[in-house]
């Protein structure tokens, strides 16, 4: 018995030649069956593709508001630096102001500016932070951060120049200080003859003071210098003198020993000899006479600091 089924014949406009398609309904199943698959493999990839593109969004504008975030956090680091420049502006004037120096204050004024809303429309965050403008800031910011440091560093190069010539001042000023008499060399400061005329123990100019000390007490040094003399000296028995190199002599008579040697350096307040009575001296004590340009100057106002005239002279 013959299958029921469905015949189609295909007749062209030319020719005798006749096509024949013959299927049944197992055929007609098929079909179907093959189309909902297909329709479905089609369906399901699409919705796949649609899904994914869906997430791929979410990420993208995840990935977006992340970035505006950044980019909010960025320019808000920039303002702190900005900030922060402008303070060193500030530090850098008074430095200028302190070493007198008159030179221009670099990037002078120039402050990087915020975004405004006015330039916000370019392109923006969903969080309203201009990239342009952002950007713009951030190379203004790196031209004055440069500029900046450029001051910076030229103040500091031109700030310990000062500091060293300062220091060198300084330096200097002690050293002419050092080479100034004026401490008691010996004992404790009582005065038993002075500068000037005296009758005792004969009529003469005392070209020095007679400080009061025992016998071996220790005398140093009034001032730093170089001893020019160490050894015996007629009336002064035996007598140190030290040239401090700015006019100043000092002599120290009527020794019981000496300690230094001609050439020496010596430093202020440094031992150089003990207290004796050589020569004409009628008991132990320290004579002490201070020379300025070859000429006696009363001792008593050096002996305990420089006198204000000197200082002042120094100025």
């Amino acid at each position: 018995m013959k299958k029921a089924g469905y015949l189609i014949k295909i007749v062209p406009p030319f020719g005798y030649r006749v096509f024949r398609v013959e299927f049944t309904r197992a055929h007609l199943v098929f079909a179907a069956i093959l189309s909902l698959v297909t329709f479905g493999g089609v369906a399901g990839w699409y919705g796949f593709t649609m899904w994914h593109a869906e997430a791929r969004v979410g990420e993208l504008r995840n990935l977006t508001a992340d970035q505006g975030q950044r980019l909010q956090q960025i320019d808000a680091q920039a303002a702190q630096l900005d900030g922060e420049l402008h303070a060193i502006e500030q530090q850098n004037a008074r430095i200028r102001k302190m070493i007198g120096d008159r030179g221009k204050a670099a990037a002078a004024g120039a402050a990087v500016p915020a975004p405004s809303p006015d330039n916000r429309r370019s392109m923006t965050t969903p969080h309203g932070v201009d990239y342009d403008a952002v950007a713009t800031r951030m190379a203004l910011l790196r031209e004055h951060s440069a500029q900046v440091r450029g001051e910076d560093d030229r103040l500091r190069e031109v700030a310990l120049r000062v500091l060293n010539m300062r220091r060198l001042e300084e330096i200097s000023r002690a050293q002419l200080l050092a080479a100034i008499p004026s401490i008691l060399p010996a004992g404790s400061g009582d005065i038993a003859s002075g500068f000037g005329w005296r009758l005792i123990p004969w009529p003469e100019f005392h070209n020095g003071v007679d400080l009061t000390a025992d016998y071996g007490d220790q005398v140093r040094a009034g001032a730093a210098g170089t001893v020019v003399a160490a050894g015996w000296d007629g009336g002064y028995g035996l007598k140190v003198d030290i040239d401090h190199g700015n006019g100043y002599h000092t002599w120290y008579a009527h020794l019981s020993r000496i300690d230094v040697r001609p050439g020496d350096y010596v430093h202020k307040a440094q031992p150089i000899a003990l207290v004796g009575s050589t020569g004409e001296s009628t008991g132990p004590h320290l004579h002490y006479q201070i020379m300025l340009d070859g000429k006696p100057v009363n001792p008593q106002p050096y002996l305990h600091g420089v006198p204000d005239k000197v200082l002042a002279s120094l100025k």
